[in-house]
């Protein structure tokens, strides 16, 4: 069943001679479940992409379907309410919020939303990432990994329609990488959970279900390597 459908996806920045097509046509559908790994240079269009698919920046041109719903034709608050509730995102730098400890960084994007927070869940997500004995710790005093797996339980908490995960494990040494790259696909077995990841790190990229490789705006590889 497909989840997510992108429609000849534009993104231009500035005007005239300083004009730079960051997107240039991108078209392509994400089934529920999938594993989607992006790859690409610097400045290949990525991160844009990433945002876009978020509701975090608006395409200059083209179409996101998220669960059949046009994104973009959505109002503000629609929007704002899309971005709560439908997608999970993660960042290379955590941002996590800093005077609030681990059981009220990954509640956010709920309490938020003005709803009751799931606390089976919370404590399901906590036990899944491993950060059991670590509920009342505060940011600065969880190591890198463990601020990661934070901001994926925070992802993860409103079950989104789609996780998005901007370089994950750019800033965490290799075996904080590996552990990481485990949660990402247990939650997505466990949870059926649609995960897309940019990533640079090739080994990343070949634990996907499928690889998906821009340059220059545009898709130049759709490799599906397991179904």
């Amino acid at each position: 069943m497909e989840i997510l459908r992108v429609e000849g996806l534009k993104k231009v920045y500035g005007s005239g001679e300083n004009e730079v097509h960051a997107l240039d046509g991108v078209t392509f559908s994400v089934e529920k479940g999938e594993f989607l790994a992006i790859i690409g240079p610097s400045g290949s269009g990525k991160s844009t992409l990433l945002h876009i698919l978020g509701g975090v920046d608006r395409p200059t041109g083209g179409k996101v379907f998220m669960d059949g719903v046009d994104v973009y034709a959505q109002t503000e608050d629609q929007l704002a309410i899309f971005r709560r509730r439908q997608v999970g995102l993660i960042y290379q730098f955590y941002n996590l919020i800093p005077v609030l400890n681990v059981t009220e960084n990954i509640p956010l994007p709920v309490l938020m939303d003005g709803r009751v927070v799931n606390r089976e869940r919370l404590q399901e997500l906590i036990a899944t990432l491993r950060l059991t004995g670590r509920e009342k710790h505060l940011p600065n005093q969880l190591s890198g990994g463990q601020q990661q797996r934070v901001s994926i339980g925070r992802a993860l908490m409103n079950a989104p329609a789609v996780v998005l995960a901007d370089e994950p494990t750019g800033n965490l040494d290799s075996r904080n990488s590996r552990e990481i790259v485990e949660l990402l696909k247990l939650s997505n077995r466990k949870y059926l959970q649609t995960l897309i990841v940019i990533t640079h790190d090739e080994n990343i990229a070949l634990q996907a279900d499928r690889i998906l490789a821009l340059e220059d705006g545009r898709i130049v590889r759709d490799e599906v390597l397991r179904k």
